[in-house]
């Protein structure tokens, strides 16, 4: 079993490289957004929880989204391993995965972060701001606060993965093709 998270800032594109990895290594996809809009549209017990927060504006506490993770991996026991997007994303987080993973028997294979220079993402985000219809994407100033957010959170956790021999870099700059590769080069070696 293969458990790999993935890591990149707003518009390196972890969604689209997540479609081909799932597929290649029949690895169960784990989108922390998809998760939040799934029990929210569904009206769970922890999306309804989940929403009293982000009525409020604030973000889910760690023990939610925990929750809502753990209660996904229950649902796929025959998964090859999971693809982790967009979790965990601070130091709390990491730990109560890695527990949690352990008390299955499991753990995190291999973080993968797809690297970008700032500069080219906003580019990225701006033009899919364009067609997507999100509000986030269309304004370059909170852009640019989604990446500050990224570097004090996520960095930590860099850190974190490096110390476990557990974290390798890629190139996200080229075809989408390329960086595919370049992903399946990592994960071919683990």
């Amino acid at each position: 079993m293969i458990n790999i998270v993935l890591f990149g800032k707003p518009g390196a594109g972890k969604g689209t490289q997540a479609e081909f990895l799932k597929g290649k290594y029949n690895l169960t996809h784990l989108s922390t957004g998809d998760i939040f809009r799934y029990n929210i549209k569904n009206d769970t017990e922890l999306g309804q929880l989940a929403k009293t927060f982000m009525d409020k504006g604030d973000l889910v506490p760690d023990q939610v989204t925990i929750q809502m993770l753990q209660s996904e991996v229950d649902k796929n026991p025959q998964s090859a391993g999971f693809l982790f997007d967009g979790f965990p994303r601070t130091l709390a987080q990491a730990d109560a995965l890695d527990k949690f993973l352990e008390s299955k028997g499991q753990s995190i294979t291999a973080t993968v972060a797809l690297e970008a220079d700032d500069e080219i993402l906003v580019q990225r985000l701006l033009e899919r701001g364009k067609t997507s219809g999100r509000p986030d994407d269309q304004d370059e100033e909170k852009i640019r606060n989604r990446y500050d957010e990224y570097n004090q959170k996520t960095a930590p956790l860099m850190h974190y993965y490096n110390a476990q021999g557990k974290f390798h870099k890629v190139d996200g700059i080229g075809s989408i093709e390329e960086v595919t590769q370049r992903l399946s080069q990592v994960i071919d070696n683990l």
